[in-house]
């Protein structure tokens, strides 16, 4: 009999409680945030543990660092930000990231607002 094999659902769980603090909790909220405005969406796991979010294509990542958990969008400098949630990888030609520090909040309405004119880009590709 195979063994039972770990879904990214229950991998990105996992790194949630392993974290176990503020970053923990703000990949939990932005998580909760995407599923909201994409039900549909695609939870993957790549790049030795990254969690990555698919509707047609890579949405965003969801990479924790010591200091900041970092929302990087793949076709964000295409993707109309009117609320100006993009603060960080603003000089690419394809990347843009928002970078949340510890006790920083993101707006959830313009948030998923932003996850779904990621996803209208990545269908009209």
């Amino acid at each position: 009999m195979a063994a039972k094999e770990t879904t990214p659902a229950q991998l990105i769980d996992a790194k949630i409680k392993d974290l176990g603090d503020w970053r923990g909790e703000t990949l939990a909220q932005v998580r909760a945030l995407i599923k909201a405005a994409l039900p549909d969406v695609v939870e993957t796991v790549k790049w030795r543990g990254v969690p990555v979010w698919e509707h047609n294509g890579i949405l965003c990542t969801g990479e924790t660092y010591k200091a900041v958990v970092k929302l990087t969008f793949m076709k964000g400098a295409k993707v109309k930000d009117p609320k100006g949630l993009f603060n960080a990888s603003l000089e690419g030609n394809a990347r843009r990231a928002i970078d949340i520090h510890e006790g920083e909040k993101i707006s959830a309405t313009a948030f998923k607002a932003l996850v779904r004119a990621a996803a209208a880009l990545n269908r009209k590709a």
